[in-house]
Formats: C-alpha cells, sequence, structure tokens
C-alpha cells in the first residue's frame, strides 16, 4: 500500500483551493472523445489507468456519451482499494437543451444515474446558451438551422444552487462564460453559491489575460481546455493558427528540462494557477501529460512563453455565433 500512499499524497498536494471551501486538483483528464469514432470501453480503460498514475480529476459530460465508463472507472478503482470516492474529483455539465429551471435536477440526476455515483464535485453550465428543451442535443429546424431558446442565465443558476442545497453537487461553476454573463451570475439579487470556476479554452497562444485577472478579482479559478492546443479537426476547431506544439520556444525550453512542449505548456498553466484538463485517450499521452510535477519554469521563462499570446481561439464555435448569449463577440 506504500505507493498508493505516496500518489494520493502526491495527489493532495496539487489541488487548488474554491472559494466554497472545496479544492480542485489542478490537473485533470478530459474524458471527451467523438462518440462515432471512438472505440466502446475506451474511456473506461484510460480513466482506469489515469487513476493508477496519480490522476484524481476527471472531466466529463452527458454529451460525451461515456459518462457510465467513466463512472465505472471510478467505481472500481474505489472497489479495489487505489482510491477512496473522496480522492475523486468528478466535474459534469449542464447542456444547453436542460437551461429550463425545471430540467436542471433532472439533467444531473441523469449524470448520476450515468455514473452511479451519488454526487458530482463540480457541475458547471456547458455554455451560455440554451437550445430548444427536448430529445435532440443538437435541436434543427427543417432546413438544417440551430434551434435556440431564450436563455435566463440567473434562473439556471437557481436551478443549479438548489440542486447543490440537495447534497447532488458539492461546488457550481460555468465554463465559456464572458465577463458579462459572469457579473449577470455574480450580481444575482440572492445569490446563495457564487460560481467557483471557468473552464475555459487557455494554452500559451490564447492566454486569456484579462478575463484570468477578472476571475482572479472574483475568487473564480480558470480550468483551462485545449490546454496543449486541440486537434485539427476542421469541422470545429480554427486551423488558421499553427500548431501549438511545435513553437519553437516551447521546444526550446522543454529541451532545457527534458521535457516535450506539451508539458512545458501544461506547466505553465499550472504556475499561473490555473487547472489543465488534457484530454487524450493514448496511455503513453495520459502518464507523459501526469510528468509536470518535477520542474519549473522561471519567471523569465514563464514572461516569455506569455509573449506567445495570439489572441487565438482554437474552439470558435462559429456555428452558434448567431446565438444572442454566444459569448466570444466581447473582448473578454
Amino acid at each position: 500500500m506504500r505507493w498508493k500512499d505516496d500518489v494520493r499524497q502526491r495527489a493532495e498536494s496539487h489541488r487548488i483551493p474554491l472559494s466554497d471551501g472545496n479544492h480542485i486538483p489542478v490537473l485533470g483528464l478530459g474524458t471527451y472523445g467523438d462518440p462515432r469514432t471512438t472505440a466502446k470501453g475506451t474511456a473506461l480503460d484510460c480513466v482506469k489507468l489515469a487513476i493508477d498514475e496519480g490522476y484524481r480529476h476527471f472531466d466529463g459530460a452527458l454529451v460525451y456519451f461515456n459518462e457510465h465508463e467513466v463512472g465505472q472507472a471510478i467505481r472500481e478503482k474505489i472497489a479495489d482499494g487505489t482510491v477512496r470516492r473522496e480522492d475523486i474529483f468528478y466535474c459534469g455539465k449542464l447542456w444547453n437543451t436542460f437551461h429550463p429551471p425545471q430540467l436542471v435536477r433532472p439533467a444531473l440526476e441523469r449524470t448520476l444515474r450515468s455514473l452511479k455515483l451519488d454526487y458530482v464535485d463540480l457541475y458547471i453550465v456547458e455554455l451560455p446558451m440554451a437550445f430548444k428543451p427536448g430529445n435532440e442535443f443538437y435541436p434543427k429546424d427543417q432546413d438544417g438551422n440551430y434551434i435556440y431558446h431564450h436563455t435566463d442565465l440567473c434562473a439556471t443558476w437557481e436551478a443549479l444552487e438548489a440542486c447543490k442545497d440537495a447534497g447532488l453537487v458539492k461546488s457550481l461553476g460555468v465554463s465559456n462564460f464572458n465577463r458579462r454573463q459572469l457579473e449577470l451570475l455574480l450580481n444575482k439579487p440572492g445569490l446563495k453559491h457564487k460560481p467557483v470556476s471557468n473552464q475555459v479554452e487557455c494554452h500559451p497562444y490564447f492566454t486569456q489575460p484579462k478575463l484570468l485577472e477578472f476571475c482572479r478579482q472574483n475568487d473564480i479559478v480558470i480550468v483551462g481546455y485545449c490546454p496543449i492546443g486541440s486537434s485539427r479537426d476542421t469541422s470545429w476547431v480554427n486551423v488558421k493558427s499553427p500548431p501549438l506544439l511545435e513553437d519553437e520556444l516551447l521546444v526550446s525550453i522543454g529541451e532545457k528540462y527534458s521535457k516535450s512542449p506539451a508539458q512545458v505548456a501544461l506547466r505553465f498553466n499550472v504556475q499561473r494557477g490555473v487547472a489543465v484538463i488534457p484530454k487524450s485517450f493514448s496511455p503513453d499521452r495520459i502518464r507523459h501529460n501526469f510528468q509536470i510535477f518535477d520542474f519549473s519554469l522561471t519567471e523569465g521563462e514563464m514572461k516569455a512563453i506569455e509573449a506567445l499570446n495570439k489572441n487565438t481561439r482554437f474552439v470558435e464555435l462559429l456555428m452558434w455565433s448567431d446565438h444572442p448569449e454566444y459569448p466570444f463577440h466581447d473582448e473578454y
């Protein structure tokens, strides 16, 4: 058991406090995989491997269609004594078709049934844009246009607060919210539980300095998705920006520390107090991405990497840019 205690201890020290008294592990595993191309059992195997490697934070969502596998992996590693439930931090997401207040708790309960867990550690509003409620996650009309729904973020938030009060979730957060949308919640009359986190794209080519500063001032932790760039899938990724991991500066700093550009990019965000959730279903890369706690970047290296910022998103979600609450028209 000695090595298990050692891993547990290491995992304990890599956590960021949240404003509600809970903690978020600074490095997590993203579990998104295209359900059309990802083999069954992939998420199950990868989450079990990740837990053995020391990961304690898992980022999932109902619309990833694999929460049952992620939950099974977590339960198996609890059953074999590797971890306890309280060691694991699971983040689930409220999808766009469940924004009406009466649909919020049923959506969360659906996630809990898939996971076969009693609670999630963090539940976040995946996007500030509501879609027409119904059985379709991506509702479209006969002309192929997305069908939107009126968004009342404050009413959705109040329904989430009730879920926290009922013990179904430990912490509440948001994702892809801009400053205006965050302020809407922060200034909501009768706010009971403020958002503890905002999950947004964040990496050396898109460092989010203004949003990061605003969130720091309001005790909101940034959780960075695509922290090592993203796939080059032109159906949803902006490929005008060059591949992050080929950047000369990241390569040269990596050579100095015998680390890869990916490890340097992850370390950069972690040192800024940004939690990161690199997604991988490759066992080697899952192991590799966790190996960022045995070196530190100097102040000069941090500044140099910050200067790489191009203010370019990989994930623009342009197909929804006509939604009244599309978050990326604002500067931040």
